[in-house]
Parts: structure tokens; sequence; C-alpha cells
């Protein structure tokens, strides 16, 4: 079993080789786009069924949840309230944080 960190690095691996969300991508992000989508990915994958249920039913209505940077056709939140699908959302908010943080290390 992999831990949190080696999940978030493994995942934002994956962002950069198969979608291509590199650190030349990245730079031209709005300061706090990144954030603010870790942010809701960090939301879902800690609330409790009730919150992750509404979640579900707006994202299944082509809804994006308050805060979310970009179009909803990006929002993936998981498809149901296991244990799997909270830990994949907090693995991509881990992910988006650490590619926020290496596109601020690159403004320097």
């Amino acid at each position: 079993m992999k831990t949190g960190i080696q999940l978030i690095t493994a995942e934002r691996a994956r962002q950069i080789n198969e979608e291509g969300y590199t650190l030349a991508l990245d730079s031209l992000y709005k300061p706090g786009e990144l954030t603010s989508a870790a942010i809701c990915y960090a939301i879902v994958g800690g609330s409790s069924p009730k919150i992750r249920e509404s979640v579900h039913v707006q994202a299944a209505m082509g809804l994006k949840p308050k805060g979310w940077p970009w179009g909803v056709e990006s929002w993936k939140p998981g498809q149901d309230h296991s244990v799997d699908s909270r830990v994949r959302e907090l693995t991509k908010a881990g992910a988006l944080l650490a590619a926020e943080i290496d596109r601020l290390l690159n403004m320097q």
C-alpha cells in the first residue's frame, strides 16, 4: 500500500505525463486557481456522506462547486462515498497544491 505522499507524487506525475499539465502550462494560471481547485477536492474528500451526496447531485446536474476555478467538465469528484473515492479526491488536492508550490517557486 502506498503512502499519501506516494499517491500525491504519482498523481502529479500523471498530471504532467498524461494530461500535459507541465510547469510551463501551470505558470499560465492566475494566482490562486490551482489552490482553489485543491481546496474543492479537499473539501469533498473530507466531507460527510450528506455533503458528498449533495456534491454528486450537483455534479450530475452539470454544476461545479463554488470556488472551482474552471469549467464544470474538469470537475471530477469520486463516484461514491468509498474510502477509495475519498482518497482519490484528497490525492488530487495534494497534487494540485504541489503544482501551485512549483508554480510559485518558478516565479522567483
